[in-house]
């Protein structure tokens, strides 16, 4: 396997960042733009706005008129999209790799020239909300996910949806969103990835002449946010029609800290991450085995934990789904079970061994595609984190040891500490219409 060429960086006068890491495997490159605006930065009366710009990004300039954008890239056989999260919105090409520069003009031209009508807005916010409709309101297990993160975060911004609140969509105006655009994008709130078949002198000297070119904006200074301290269990219920009972329980946990340097103390999340894998990630995990396979309670069962975060906030969650004739509160106690077991014995030398393994492949496979490359560059640059983590990942993960993903369980899978939020299956409306799928930009 080829040893991987290192990550070189420039920051341009206008205060942009360009992030530039060659592969030289296939002709082909990965342009990213991302854009330190996501939904943790909105305010209440506007959830969303930062998602529906997004959409009107490919609503045209005076140059590259509404829908020419993705035409344009088509034509060069290249393929695009965009997305929106908590911490940033980032817009990607896949190209041919002597076509980056049209990429690079395209994104310069509309990073500083987007025209937001009211006409376009008016048919693009119709799409939003048809989309919360399709991806949230007919979707059982995503209200319950809405549900939750608005009962474990109260203070913090990680508690709205990225979509919005459909009444914040219905009363958004056209000058929300140009608000929004002139507020954060500037080429000092963005970050360009590009990964592939180049040459970064060749890339620093394209950036120059495209992104170079515009002038940098005074941003807002950001408040810190933080959640206050969560002080007994949290439970809520959502009805809604369902086949099957569901929940999602989590536990406010800690991330690594993007405001410093790499410390010796800062193991706890990397023993989240491995904690996370060892109760769920595969048939051999505790969950999975036990709860699936040996007692046949639940039809499946899931872990997930993020250890970095720009809101510097995270949560460890397990959702599940008990099988039929079981109750969720039985499917509940049998998860406690599973991490008492944890808490009082810690985890077997085999199970850190396979867990440490699935991560060091996962790190490989990731290095195998030069998307995902760019993704991992451009989520830690935007959330201030030093991108020799990256290299460090593997390592951290193998100095875990089962005394410390022990510790972790004790320390933040408590009762106290945790949220939990269940689905209770109304009945199916016979005449439902299935809801149709929005169109994209």
């Amino acid at each position: 396997m080829q040893a991987q060429a290192e990550v070189v960086q420039k920051t341009l006068k206008n205060g942009l960042k360009i992030i530039v890491q060659e592969d030289h495997r296939a002709p082909v490159v990965v342009s990213q733009v991302w854009y330190r605006a996501g939904a943790l930065d909105e305010v209440n009366g506007k959830t969303g706005v930062a998602h529906v710009l997004e959409h009107m990004m490919f609503k045209g300039t005076k140059v590259v008129p509404a829908g020419q954008f993705s035409r344009k890239i088509a034509a060069a056989g290249g393929k695009e999209n965009a997305f929106t999260s908590m911490d940033a919105t980032c817009y990607f090409q896949q190209l041919e790799k002597s076509r980056l520069p049209l990429a690079f003009e395209l994104e310069a031209d509309r990073m500083a020239h987007l025209q937001i009508t009211d006409a376009e807005f008016a048919k693009e916010i119709e799409v939003v909300k048809e989309e919360r409709r399709w991806r949230t309101e007919d979707k059982p297990q995503s209200r319950v996910s809405e549900q939750f993160q608005a009962t474990a975060f109260h203070a913090h911004p990680y508690g709205r949806p990225i979509v919005g609140f459909m009444n914040d969509l219905e009363n958004m105006t056209a000058e929300d969103a140009r608000e929004w655009y002139q507020t954060w994008y500037a080429p000092n709130n963005a970050t360009v990835v590009v990964v592939g078949d180049v040459d970064a002198r060749t890339v620093f000297a394209l950036a120059e002449n495209t992104f170079g070119k515009l002038a940098a904006k005074p941003l807002p200074v950001r408040k810190p946010q933080v959640e206050p301290v969560q002080m007994g269990e949290r439970r809520a219920v959502v009805k809604a029609p369902a086949k099957l009972p569901y929940f999602v329980m989590g536990f406010h946990a800690p991330v690594l800290k993007n405001s410093q340097a790499y410390s010796e103390q800062d193991w706890e999340p990397y023993a989240l991450e491995v904690l996370s894998s060892i109760l769920s990630g595969n048939d051999s995990a505790r969950l999975n085995q036990k709860l699936v396979r040996e007692q046949a309670i639940a039809l499946d069962m899931g872990s997930g934990y993020d250890s970095t975060s720009r809101g510097q906030a995270a949560l460890f969650e397990i959702g599940a789904s008990p099988v039929e004739g079981v109750t969720i509160s039985a499917l509940e106690k049998a998860i406690w079970v599973q991490i008492d077991e944890v808490k009082e014995n810690g985890v077997r030398d085999d199970e850190l061994r396979r867990v440490k393994a699935a991560v060091v492949a996962a790190d490989v496979y990731k290095r195998d595609s030069m998307f995902y490359q760019a993704m991992q560059l451009g989520q830690l640059e935007t959330a201030h984190y030093p991108l020799t983590l990256l290299q460090h990942n593997a390592a951290r993960v193998n100095a875990v040891t089962s005394e410390q993903v022990q510790a972790v369980a004790r320390k933040y899978l408590v009762p106290d500490q945790m949220s939990f939020v269940s689905l209770d299956p109304q009945p199916l409306d016979p005449n439902a219409k299935p809801a149709g799928r929005p169109h994209q930009h």
